[in-house]
């Protein structure tokens, strides 16, 4: 894996200590994420953080430290309210793999072929990277993928598994999507701070 998406990683809060570099699998596996991933732009609809205000406006009256410091921790615990975030998760997904226990998964679904319409790779081996409340909600690297160091992203969506299936870019781009618990403070202080106390 590339070091700049190691650093990314780090930078959303993963954890990378078990990072090897032995292979596309175990490195995917090995990164741990303890709360959800917010998308770059969550500027634009705010989830949740009306609620919080009004249920917290007595300590952002008194005490405007803890108020976001208390905000922080509550949109970054383990949780999965629907917050318009995104989940890291790091599960096999073998459908075409025989004696996997996805295996004929998708039998009648979709075909091998109209998948290597979209992914390039050899056998096709995945390994599902997140999963989101939006469209596509689920997220797949190929672990035959060309590029291990950096491979790309396919998008699909529960309800049409894999019969539609989207190049998302590299692993690189992707992780460039959500915002670090600073840049997510910055938004959130300046909509509190310019749009709800001008009300």
């Amino acid at each position: 894996m590339k070091e700049e998406i190691a650093l990314q990683i780090q930078k959303l809060g993963g954890n990378i200590d078990k990072l090897k570099g032995k292979s596309l699998q175990e490195d995917l596996q090995s990164i741990e994420f303890k709360h959800p991933l917010y998308p770059n732009d969550f500027g634009d609809e705010l989830f949740g953080v009306d609620e919080f205000y009004s249920n917290n406006l007595q300590l952002y009256s008194t005490d405007k430290e803890t108020f976001y410091n208390t905000l922080l921790d509550h949109f970054f615990s383990d949780h999965e309210i629907p917050y318009g975030q995104s989940f890291y998760r790091k599960f096999l997904f073998t459908p075409f793999k025989k004696d996997s226990a996805d295996f004929d998964e998708l039998d009648g679904l979709v075909e091998e072929h109209e998948i290597r319409e979209t992914v390039i790779a050899g056998d096709l081996e995945f390994i599902c990277i997140c999963y989101s409340y939006g469209f596509p909600d689920q997220y797949f690297v190929c672990l035959t993928d060309p590029i291990p160091e950096n491979p790309t992203v396919y998008g699909t969506d529960h309800e049409v598994f894999f019969q539609e299936i989207n190049n998302e870019g590299t692993l690189e781009e992707f992780f460039k999507r959500f915002l670090t618990k600073d840049e997510f403070l910055k938004i959130v202080e300046h909509y509190i701070e310019n749009v709800k106390t001008d009300k």
